[in-house]
């Protein structure tokens, strides 16, 4: 070993160094350390956030309502509108396709076969049926349900009574045609009872349903099946159909005297009275019991009696009954004669009756009476 050569002095460890400002003992100096964060949000801006949130769902729902009620209004109205225009136009067809096809056919049937009559009256009842079948297709809402219900009696009131004269045309080419007749008359009664009813069932149904729900300008569309209430009077119907059955005028009055002369007037239970107000339970087809007699020498044919109701601010009512036959001798007749439709109500009317005059009457101031009449529900 050379003397230079000796152990390599141990390797000296370098200290730390010391942060600037420290102090010995480990004090420092100067600026503190922040305090980490904590990752969460202030409470008071948590909760502005959720009532913020709140808030836009609330609105959110409120339009959602709105316009889901929005939608089911305007679906609601179209399904009224609908059902309202739907009606008029089986109404409408009702009116066209066989009241007026019927009357213009019954009208001519005296110059028409029996047979081929029977036919085409036929295919009117087919029209007729039709128009029920359609009626109970219609979709009806809810708040139309009334009116359905009576729209449904009107038009087979009519269908029924097109089928039921048609079975009895055949009985008129035969012996029993005054009672063919007869039957024939009746069924113009269901005609006007399906008047009544769809003017003061449907109509006003279907009106306080589109009220209800605010619509306006839906008219509704008028209907008057029996066009004359003539066809009342068998005598009437038998001369139509056949030309007969109406007794025999002459141009020249038969020698002796003429004429009729007025008894009474009933409403009813009423029996009124020329010198003061008369007042009357009114009815859906108010009825008036004409009595009268034949006071001549000669027995009279197609004797006219008139009726007439004015002096309200609704429109004058004028109907007639016609009378085949009265016998000479003072013979009373009553005859009934109905108005066709509900008189005003509440306010005082005047009601006319008149037995029209006959060829070779010439005292007629017993012919006539004017009464006073107050109509009550």
């Amino acid at each position: 070993m050379s003397f230079f050569d000796d152990d390599e002095p141990p390797t000296r460890q370098a200290r730390p160094r010391r942060p600037a400002g420290a102090r010995p003992g480990g004090s420092t100096t100067g600026t503190r350390a922040r305090p980490a964060a904590t990752g969460g949000d202030d409470p008071q801006q948590l909760m502005v956030r959720r009532a913020v949130a709140l808030g836009a769902g609330a609105l959110v729902l409120i339009l959602l309502v709105l316009g889901v009620r929005g939608c089911l209004n305007s679906r609601t109205n179209n399904s009224l509108k609908d059902y309202n225009r739907n009606v008029g136009a089986i109404v409408s067809d009702s009116n066209d396709q066989v009241s007026k096809r019927l009357f213009e056919l019954l009208a001519g049937g005296q110059d028409t076969n029996v047979t081929d009559l029977e036919q085409n009256v036929n295919q009117v009842r087919v029209t007729a049926d039709e128009d029920v079948k359609r009626a109970r297709a219609l979709d009806v809402p809810g708040d139309m349900e009334d009116a359905q219900l009576h729209l449904l009696e009107t038009l087979t009131f009519r269908a029924d009574g097109v089928k039921h004269i048609a079975e009895d045309l055949p009985s008129l080419d035969g012996d029993q045609a005054e009672d063919a007749a007869d039957r024939i008359a009746g069924q113009m009664s269901a005609f006007l009872a399906s008047d009544v009813v769809y003017s003061q069932r449907v109509v006003p149904f279907i009106d306080q349903a589109l009220r209800d729900h605010d619509i306006s300008g839906q008219p509704s569309v008028a209907s008057t099946f029996l066009p004359d209430t003539q066809w009342l009077d068998p005598a009437f119907v038998r001369r139509q159909l056949t030309g007969k059955g109406a007794g025999k005028t002459n141009s020249t009055p038969a020698p002796g005297t003429h004429g009729h002369g007025l008894l009474g007037v009933a409403i009813g239970t009423t029996n009124l009275a020329a010198d003061t107000t008369n007042h009357v339970a009114a009815a859906a087809n108010t009825v008036l019991n004409v009595k009268f007699a034949n006071q001549g020498e000669n027995d009279e044919f197609d004797v006219n009696i008139k009726v007439g109701v004015s002096g309200s601010t609704g429109k004058p009512i004028n109907v007639q009954k016609r009378v085949d036959q009265t016998t000479a001798g003072g013979t009373e007749v009553t005859v009934q004669v109905p108005l066709g439709t509900t008189p005003p109500i509440g306010e005082p009317v005047r009601v006319t009756v008149e037995i029209a005059p006959v060829p070779g009457e010439v005292n007629t101031d017993n012919n006539k009476q004017t009464y006073t009449v107050v109509f009550s529900r």
